[in-house]
C-alpha cells in the first residue's frame, strides 16, 4: 500500500515541476529577449569586422581571433541563461547577501595576486588565456544587496541609519576597485543612485551631485574669473527675484564660499590628485585637438572614423579606419566606432534605438513588479545598462572621458558580457514567476 501511494505522488510532482517549468518560458518578456539576442548577435558580427583583413581572411567562428572567443563566451552565456531561469527565483533574494559577500572577497582576493595589467590589477588568470574581471561580477551583486535591504528599509522617511548603511554596499565595492586602478570600472556604480531616487531617496543629493559635477566641467570651460561673476550674478538675481531668499542671506554667503573652494580645488584634484593618464582623458575630453598625436588620439581617430561612415557607412567589412587599427580596443570600448563607419548614421540610430528599447522594456518590467525587492532590481538594471550606454557612446564622439567602460552586450569580453547577462536574465526570472504567481 504504501510503494502505491508514493508512485501517485512522484507523478504528480513531476507534472507538476513540468509544468512550472513551461509556464517560466511562456511568461517570459520575449521582447527582452529577442532585444539581448540581437544585441549580441550585432556585437558579435563587428566584433570580427574589426579583427577582418581582406589580405588575411580568416573564418568567423575561428578560436585565434576575437569573434571565435566571443562565441564561447555567447555559448556559456546562454549556459548560464539556462541556470537563472531553472533555479527557483525566491533564491536571488534569500541569497542576496552571500553573493555580495563573496564578490567582495573575490574583489580582495583579485587586488592581492593579480598580476598588473596595462597598470590595473583587476583580472584574475584562469588559464589558456582566458581572464576574468571580477568587477564586471560587482554590479550584479551590489544591486543584489541593494534591492534586498531597501526591501525593508524606507528611504521616504530619509532615515539617516538606512541611507549610511546603503551607502556602505553601494560604495564598498567601487572602493576596491578603485585600490585595483580599475577608475571606470567604479564610476558605473555612481548609475545606482537613479534607483534610490526611484525608492524615495531626496532629491537633494541628484541636485547636489549634478551640480557638482557642472561646475567642475565649467572650471575646465571657463576662466575662474568670469565663472565665479556669472555665479555671483545668478545668485544675486535669485535674491532680487525672491526677497524671502534675503533671510538665508547666511546660507547663500556660505553656498558662494563653498562653490569658490570648489573652483579653486579643481586645478589641484586634477594635478596632485589624478594619474597622469588620468589627466589625459581630462585634457582630450576638453581639448583633443591640442595634442592630436598623444592624448587627443583616441578620440580624434574615433571621430574621423564615425564621420567617415556619413549616413549609409562604407558598407560591412570595408571600414578603412577599423581595417588600419588608427583607433585602439576598437573591439572592446571602442566598437561603436565600427558601426559609425561601416553601417553610417542610419546604423549608429539603429543601434542606438534598439539600447533604447532595451532600457524602456527594463524600466516598464520593473514598474510591473509587486515587490520592493524586484523592482529597485529592475530599476537598478536599467541604471547600470543606460550609464555604460551613455558614457561609452559619448566617449566616442567626445562628449565623454575615455574611461574604457564598454558597452553593454556588444563589446568583446567575456566578463562584460556575463555580468550584463546575469544582470538582466535575474530580472526576468524574477518577472517571469511574478507573472506565473498571479495567474494561480
Amino acid at each position: 500500500m504504501p510503494v502505491e501511494q508514493t508512485i501517485p505522488k512522484y507523478k504528480i510532482a513531476t507534472r507538476s515541476s513540468k509544468r512550472t517549468s513551461r509556464n517560466i518560458f511562456n511568461n517570459l518578456d520575449w521582447v527582452t529577449v529577442l532585444l539581448y539576442f540581437l544585441l549580441v548577435a550585432l556585437g558579435w558580427m563587428n566584433i570580427y569586422a574589426v579583427v577582418y583583413s581582406p589580405d588575411n581572411v580568416v573564418n568567423i567562428f575561428s578560436f585565434d581571433i576575437n569573434s571565435g572567443k566571443q562565441l564561447l563566451w555567447i555559448g556559456t552565456s546562454v549556459i548560464l541563461i539556462t541556470m537563472l531561469l531553472a533555479v527557483d527565483y525566491k533564491i536571488f533574494e534569500h541569497l542576496a547577501y552571500p553573493i555580495y559577500g563573496f564578490i567582495i572577497l573575490l574583489l580582495l582576493f583579485t587586488l592581492a595576486v593579480a598580476s598588473p595589467i596595462a597598470g590595473s590589477r583587476s583580472w584574475l588568470d584562469l588559464g589558456g588565456g582566458v581572464r576574468l574581471q571580477p568587477a564586471e561580477l560587482a554590479k550584479f551583486a551590489t544591486a543584489l544587496a541593494a534591492s534586498k535591504f531597501l526591501n525593508g528599509a524606507n528611504l521616504r522617511h530619509q532615515n539617516m541609519k538606512d541611507q549610511m548603511i546603503l551607502a556602505v554596499i553601494t560604495l564598498l565595492p567601487p572602493a576596491i576597485i578603485i585600490l585595483q586602478n580599475e577608475t571606470g570600472s567604479a564610476l558605473v556604480f555612481g548609475a545606482f543612485i537613479l534607483a534610490y531616487f526611484r525608492e524615495g531617496m531626496s532629491p537633494l543629493i541628484l541636485i547636489i551631485g549634478g551640480s557638482a559635477a557642472a561646475i567642475f566641467i565649467l572650471t575646465l570651460l571657463v576662466p575662474k574669473l568670469y565663472l565665479i561673476s556669472g555665479i555671483i550674478v545668478l545668485m544675486g538675481a535669485a535674491i532680487w527675484l525672491d526677497y524671502r531668499l534675503m533671510r538665508r542671506i547666511k546660507s547663500m554667503v556660505a553656498l558662494l564660499l563653498l562653490i569658490v573652494g570648489m573652483i579653486f580645488s579643481v586645478d589641484y584634484f586634477i594635478n596632485d590628485v589624478l594619474q597622469p593618464h588620468q589627466q589625459n582623458r581630462i585634457k582630450a575630453l576638453i581639448s583633443p585637438e591640442a595634442d592630436p598625436l598623444g592624448y587627443g588620439w583616441n578620440v580624434t581617430q574615433s571621430k574621423i572614423a564615425i564621420g567617415s561612415g556619413g549616413l549609409f557607412g562604407k558598407g560591412f567589412l570595408d571600414g578603412t579606419q577599423t581595417k588600419f587599427d588608427f583607433v585602439p580596443e576598437q573591439s572592446t570600448d571602442f566598437i561603436f566606432c565600427t558601426i559609425g563607419e561601416e553601417h553610417g548614421w542610419i546604423g549608429s540610430t539603429v543601434l542606438i534605438v534598439l539600447f533604447l528599447l532595451l532600457m524602456t522594456r527594463i524600466v516598464s518590467i520593473a514598474e510591473r513588479q509587486k515587490s520592493v525587492f524586484a523592482r529597485t532590481y529592475g530599476y537598478c538594471v536599467a541604471s547600470i545598462i543606460f550609464f555604460h550606454f551613455l558614457v561609452n557612446i559619448g566617449m566616442t564622439i567626445g562628449l565623454a572621458p575615455v574611461v574604457g567602460i564598454p558597452l553593454p552586450f556588444f563589446s568583446y569580453g567575456g566578463s562584460s558580457l556575463w555580468s550584463f547577462t546575469i544582470l538582466l536574465y535575474i530580472l526576468l526570472a524574477i518577472d517571469a514567476n511574478r507573472a506565473q504567481d498571479l495567474s494561480r
